[in-house]
């Protein structure tokens, strides 16, 4: 990623000049003085539930929400994304500027948001990624009330599929295959909230469904037909057994488990799904290798253990996630922009490893990062999920000072003093 025009100015100076210029201050002060009006546009977008492979009505509400912002073209792309422009003076350099649409609860999830004396706001996905969602309008809006026009470009969008089984479709699609395709020259994601992390290195993971399938039967006269449940349990034991390193950070997870009709009925199929990370792509290919080695061994072990004429086990072990890995280097300018930008508001900055919408940008070679919307939050991923949005204007103001130090004010290189 180059700056905007021919310049010899670095990311530090980019965010000094930025805070000096009117308009970037005029921003700022939008931010602060809108502080009710994005909480209730925040609960608004929150409200509207979006399960994983459920987020059309979401983005669709964005969809509205953007053309009200004035952005341009807005629409719901072939895989589900909600994209919309901001046209600067030129094309490029073109910014993706994204949240993500899904949360990691089911259809029938009451979403509604609780609001607390304390201004804290209650509700499943309200900080991941409801506050990112609310962040991209905060933004839109500051950009287009406050008169800040862009030497560059900057795509909005609303992704699918971050969460869980979604393996990143929506931005897998935006940047591999959609119209904007090899169009962009940087990407940052606003994921969750927080004001120091910046993440600029993509965690690698791989996820699996194993099922198990037999003949089943009756507990007490069956005994001895292989069971599904046994075979999963033993693999199960077996990777909880697994050395992982602490450094580089390996995890592994069984985060579903099913099975059985009954407690004295020998089941005929049982499932878990498996989630395995490393930020090593190297522990990460060792600790697969294992997993599939104990999954296939725990049902070899439970075929020889059973009666005689008892059919054996069928074991399958399914991919059903891959997320590269990769980083965005330290002293790349995007990554020094973000480091620079958090700095700047006071905040002391750390660069941290993490599995966004990011981990696909820079795995295709595209400088990317993913930073928070600014607040607090906790329970993440449970229905008491919470989100503090005390101090969201400096998420905003971050994000904002990131965006404008890659696409750039008009007459930002000419003449800073015209800022």
């Amino acid at each position: 990623m180059s700056f905007p025009a021919t310049t010899t100015v670095t990311p530090e100076e980019a965010v000094r000049v930025l805070l000096g210029a009117e308009r970037v201050r005029r921003a700022f002060g939008f931010f602060e003085a809108g502080a009710a009006e994005f909480d209730a546009e925040h609960a608004a977008i929150v409200s509207v539930p979006a399960p994983p492979f459920g987020e059309r009505a979401r983005a669709e509400l964005m969809r509205e929400k953007f053309e009200a912002c004035g952005l341009e073209g807005a629409r719901i792309d072939a895989e589900g994304n909600c994209v919309a422009l901001r046209r600067g003076r030129a094309a490029s350099p073109l910014l993706v500027l994204s949240a993500h649409l899904d949360t990691v609860f089911p259809e029938g999830t009451d979403c509604e948001v609780r609001r607390e004396p304390t201004g804290l706001m209650r509700a499943p996905g309200v900080a991941d990624d409801g506050c990112g969602l609310a962040a991209l309008l905060a933004i839109a809006r500051a950009l287009a009330g406050c008169g800040i026009e862009t030497e560059g470009s900057i795509l909005f969008v609303g992704t699918v599929g971050e969460e869980g089984e979604g393996d990143l479709r929506g931005v897998r699609h935006l940047l591999g295959a959609g119209e904007w395709a090899g169009r962009a020259d940087a990407f940052v994601s606003i994921d969750g909230p927080g004001l120091e992390r910046v993440t600029h290195a993509a965690l690698a993971s791989r996820r699996y469904r194993v099922t198990c399938r037999g003949a089943g039967g009756h507990s007490w006269g069956d005994f001895g037909v292989p069971n599904p449940v046994h075979a999963l349990g033993r693999a199960v034991a077996r990777l909880s057994a697994y050395p992982a390193p602490k450094r580089p950070r390996t995890t592994f997870n069984v985060g579903r488990f099913e099975g059985g009709s009954g407690v004295n009925v020998i089941p005929r199929d049982a499932r878990m799904d498996v989630d395995l990370r490393s930020e090593s792509p190297v522990e990460l290919g060792r600790l697969d290798a294992f997993f599939r080695r104990a999954a296939r061994e725990a049902a070899e072990d439970e075929n020889a253990a059973r009666r005689a004429g008892a059919p054996p086990l069928e074991i399958e072990v399914k991919l059903i996630g891959d997320r590269p890995g990769g980083t965005t280097a330290p002293e790349q300018p995007l990554v020094r922009l973000a480091v620079e930008a958090t700095r700047a508001l006071g905040s002391r900055p750390y660069l941290d490893c993490s599995s966004t919408d990011s981990n696909i940008a820079i795995s295709r070679g595209l400088p990317a990062v993913t930073i928070g919307a600014g607040g607090a939050s906790g329970n993440t991923h449970t229905l008491d999920e919470w989100y503090d949005p005390a101090g969201r204007d400096l998420g905003l103001k971050r994000a904002l000072l990131v965006a404008l130090g890659v696409v750039g004010l008009v007459g930002f290189y000419e003449n800073s003093a015209r800022l």
